[in-house]
């Protein structure tokens, strides 16, 4: 599936949300503003983005412990985000959830999530729902490379093909698990193998290119949809950043870094240049939405540091017992 040109420059801007909230998230943290911790989804914004601009509203995603551009990819509130972030009583979920537990039901982000491929098994659960009701929706799980190795994605994925789920699994291989290269645990390095024993199909692809990204997630959902079951997505990417700030990232390559952050390989640099190239939008058009979602994320700050703190009583709140 092609993407009009509309979508892509709406795809521009949610790269754009995605890596100025992360920057800004990154400042509150740094100036003590933010409490627990947090991980930047700097350099992985066309995986997120280019997966749910194939998706309806209604459809469902599970996000991880990095989770931020899953939810703003979606179509989440940065306001309501921030606000999370910082603990405030009106962020999305009263300032519980922090950075690594947001959700917001509405858009069918059922959350992110602390637990390492925790939501791959959230996620086929949605697909039986989606399943037994016959609703035409979808489910999509991201998960890291490091949780690909979890048992539950071999338990859900055998489930998932033998009823045929609509779900799509989706591995942004940004290369780390925490402090780690991942292909020091792998014996095949090829992760679309991981999908044979189950009979469903299995593509690897440039998770930095948002346009690949999307048709690749178009063509999973459609097939999701007709009841033809799940697909595996391997994006191939890289994480910018550590695996929380203040990470040493003294096990990292000399370098390797930088050759991550060049027009050739950065997802937004590399599709400001094509949306250039191709005239789908002027230097001047990318330079208003730059100014747009400076705007809009100060706003989200100055939201968040303005919004109440949760009183007391709220701790007895929305628990079970």
């Amino acid at each position: 599936m092609i993407a009009h040109d509309d979508t892509q420059i709406e795809m521009y801007r949610k790269m754009l949300l995605i890596r100025v909230f992360e920057e800004q998230a990154r400042d509150f943290f740094m100036k003590n503003v933010m409490r627990g911790s947090t991980h930047m989804y700097i350099g992985q914004e066309a995986i997120a983005v280019g997966v749910c601009a194939a998706l309806e509203q209604n459809d469902y995603i599970t996000s991880t412990h990095r989770g931020h551009g899953h939810l703003l990819a979606k179509g989440g509130n940065p306001d309501l985000m921030m606000a999370e972030l910082l603990g405030k009583a009106n962020g999305y979920c009263k300032g519980k959830g922090g950075s690594m537990h947001i959700a917001d039901l509405s858009i069918g982000n059922l959350g992110a999530n602390g637990i390492v491929g925790g939501g791959i098994g959230l996620a086929t659960g949605a697909a039986f729902a989606c399943y037994y009701r016959d609703d035409g929706r979808v489910a999509v799980s991201f998960f890291g490379d490091g949780a690909i190795n979890q048992g539950v994605f071999y338990e859900c994925a055998n489930m998932a093909a033998l009823w045929k789920l609509p779900v799509i699994y989706v591995c942004e291989r940004n290369r780390f698990a925490e402090f780690s290269y991942t292909d020091r645990y792998f014996a095949d390095s090829d992760l679309t193998k991981r999908a044979i024993p189950f009979g469903f199909p299995a593509v690897a692809i440039d998770g930095n290119d948002v346009l690949k990204v999307y048709e690749t997630a178009a063509e999973a959902v459609k097939r999701a949809r007709i009841g033809q079951g799940p697909t595996l997505i391997v994006a191939n990417t890289y994480r910018i950043m550590g695996h929380t700030i203040g990470d040493p990232l003294n096990y990292r390559i000399k370098g390797e870094v930088e050759t991550w952050q060049t027009e050739e390989r950065d997802p937004i640099l590399r599709f400001e240049k094509h949306l250039i190239q191709q005239e789908i939008a002027s230097i001047e058009q990318l330079q208003q939405i730059k100014a747009d979602v400076h705007q809009r994320i100060e706003h989200a700050a100055q939201f968040a540091l303005n919004s109440p703190e949760p009183p007391p009583s709220a701790l007895w709140e929305d628990i079970y017992a």
